[in-house]
């Protein structure tokens, strides 16, 4: 058997690996806040509706960045397993009424069915927050 004869396929294949690898590397990177919304685009396009309950809103100091985060906590439940987990709002801010997140809100979430601990309650185009018995009940009644 010649040996020889196997070194231009070996050749070929390290090369198409460095092509490969060096395409992938060109990819441009999702950082900060587009990484965060093309997340929840994704969600909203692919994600499953489930029910879930508002916990708590908490705003909070982010202690890297030293700005002020809005945080929806919020629970729901994906085959047998409980989920909790939050969302930072503060850029969705203009979608969302915070006074009306209080404890027990009932809310739609969507998850991630390959991955059902990344999920959102709110987007930009998507919302999961019910109104509030409360709220819904005090609005004047129309004449």
């Amino acid at each position: 058997m010649n040996v020889l004869g196997y070194y231009p396929v070996l050749a070929l294949g390290i090369a198409a690996a460095v092509v490969g690898y060096a395409l992938l590397a060109r990819k441009p990177k999702a950082v900060g806040d587009t990484f965060e919304r093309e997340r929840r685009r994704l969600l909203v396009l692919g994600g499953r509706i489930i029910d879930g309950t508002v916990i708590d809103v908490q705003e909070i100091e982010d202690p890297v960045t030293s700005r002020q985060m809005i945080l929806l906590i919020f629970t729901y439940d994906v085959a047998g397993v409980t989920y909790e987990a939050s969302q930072d709002v503060t850029k969705l801010r203009q979608f969302i009424d915070l006074y009306s997140c209080r404890l027990g809100l009932h809310a739609s979430v969507k998850y991630d069915p390959h991955n059902p601990g990344d999920s959102i309650v709110i987007s930009e185009t998507w919302s999961g927050l019910r109104e509030s018995p409360i709220r819904a009940n005090s609005r004047p009644m129309a004449r």
